[in-house]
């Protein structure tokens, strides 16, 4: 699997930061924020493993990272809506 390339490549580290935070919060924990795609793959039962996974399906794949984007997505429009409300 190829890394995503950032927009802005200067923001990796931020984002990686974002990402364990809003994932700490949901109760996974990992040394490297890249590393909770797996706890999630785990929980879910998914045979999800380091390098090349092109034996999962779409559905498995997105089971790992749906919740993983689609938190962080949450924790963004949260965030929008309180600095909103403080205008």
């Amino acid at each position: 699997m190829t890394k995503r390339k950032s927009l802005v490549p200067e923001a990796r580290n931020a984002l990686n930061g974002f990402k364990a935070k809003v994932m700490a919060d949901k109760g996974y924990h990992a040394n490297n924020p890249d590393d909770i795609k797996f706890e999630v793959a785990k929980e879910q039962g998914i045979p999800l493993k380091k390098g090349y996974n092109g034996h999962l399906t779409s559905e498995q794949a997105g089971k790992v990272g749906g919740p993983i984007g689609g938190n962080m997505v949450k924790e963004m429009i949260r965030m929008a809506q309180e600095q909103l409300s403080k205008k």
